[in-house]
């Protein structure tokens, strides 16, 4: 595994990311966005998911976002879509890409829905959700991030969908990208039916074909570092098994 580390893709000291490359020049590439609430956590605190997914011929891009307190709304979104569109122009500098990934873990699944759905995030760049070959969404909240509520003063425990929520860009556009919609049947409050709610949504606008909805037993993203009977990382096993399945060529072997 090669490292390369604190690539800049904007000017604040948080706009970093890091890449983790596979023993190989082919290789698809998957941009994962930790979790943390959008207040804490790093881009390197899923150390065992980004070595499993390496180990099995997936390179990894971790990147930094601006969180609470210093960042404010949409300071973290904004971060996500560089960090995108910095992925979309050189990773291929890197080696022969099969497709590309986006995606994350709670706060991380809230900024890969905010870019699946809201297509005006990417566009500021001059890029498309439908430039990436599938979404991995793990755990995220669908309505108003709990803590973009507090930031308004609102109570964080209301369902609200608004300009900030993903939820709120479901049906706008006529296609989306693939999309593995993760989430835990013992989720935090209102997660499980709130996602729920999101897969519905894109059923009722007729994505069924393109989306994968995976429910899982336990915890809020306990899977994220948990091991399954044969040592593989839980999450990385269903991340890897998803992506070599939709490359789009189909003959990438790990």
């Amino acid at each position: 595994m090669k490292k390369i580390v604190d690539i800049e893709y904007g000017c604040d000291e948080m706009q970093k990311l890091d890449i983790y490359l596979p023993d190989s020049d082919r290789f698809p590439a998957f941009l994962y966005f930790h979790g943390g609430g959008l207040e804490h956590g790093d881009r390197k605190r899923d150390a065992g998911l980004y070595e499993y997914l390496v180990s099995n011929g997936i390179a990894v891009v971790t990147a930094e976002y601006r969180m609470y307190p210093s960042a404010k709304y949409p300071d973290f979104l904004e971060d996500a879509a560089a960090a995108t569109a910095w992925v979309l122009e050189h990773i291929r500098e890197y080696g022969n890409v099969t497709g590309i990934y986006v995606g994350g873990s709670s706060a991380g699944g809230y900024l890969g829905q905010m870019l699946c759905f809201n297509k005006a995030l990417l566009a500021k760049h001059g890029k498309s959700p439908l430039d990436i070959d599938g979404f991995i969404l793990d755990a995220g909240q669908p309505t108003s991030h709990y803590n973009v509520l507090r930031e308004k003063g609102i109570d964080t425990r209301r369902v609200i969908v608004d300009e900030t929520a993903p939820l709120y860009y479901v049906g706008l556009d006529e296609k989306y990208p693939e999309m593995l919609i993760i989430v835990s049947d013992n989720d935090m409050p209102c997660r499980y039916e709130q996602t729920l709610t999101l897969a519905a949504t894109l059923k009722n606008f007729g994505h069924t074909d393109n989306v994968t909805l995976k429910v899982m037993h336990g915890k809020h993203c306990a899977y994220v570092k948990e091991a399954d009977e044969e040592g593989n990382n839980v999450l990385g096993k269903i991340v890897h098994d998803y992506i070599i399945k939709n490359i789009q060529n189909g003959d990438f072997e790990k």
